[in-house]
């Protein structure tokens, strides 16, 4: 078993091309042995965004904090603390920070795709 506090994860910029004023924690992963899936935590800052992207498994996203909005292909969909959004396999999106607060966002994947 592993309990562990976001404030106790490193955080390190997302490096992906098109990314932008966003950061990326990993409270749970394959590193501490979990065998299905992992817990990632993004923050994006005013004016951040993840890239443009498409994934060959499904996300499993909730807000923890902030606003922004979520492009569902080339469509922006409006997002805020207390949503729950699941990205399918291929569907290209973009989340976007429109905010002026941080947006943070916790995201589960399969493990492999951490």
């Amino acid at each position: 078993m592993k309990i562990t506090n976001l404030r106790q994860c490193p955080s390190s910029p997302v490096n992906m091309e098109g990314a932008e004023g966003a950061l990326r924690q990993v409270p749970i992963g394959k590193a501490d042995g979990a065998p299905n899936f992992s817990i990632r935590v993004f923050t994006l800052e005013p004016g951040g965004h993840t890239p443009h992207h498409s994934h060959e498994s499904e996300h499993l996203n909730y807000i923890l904090e902030g606003s922004g909005e979520v492009l569902e292909g080339e469509t922006p969909r409006p997002v805020r603390q207390g949503d729950f959004v699941l990205v399918t396999p291929h569907e290209k999106h973009q989340y976007r920070n429109t905010g002026e607060t941080p947006l943070v966002f916790l995201c589960m994947v399969p493990s492999q795709y951490e």
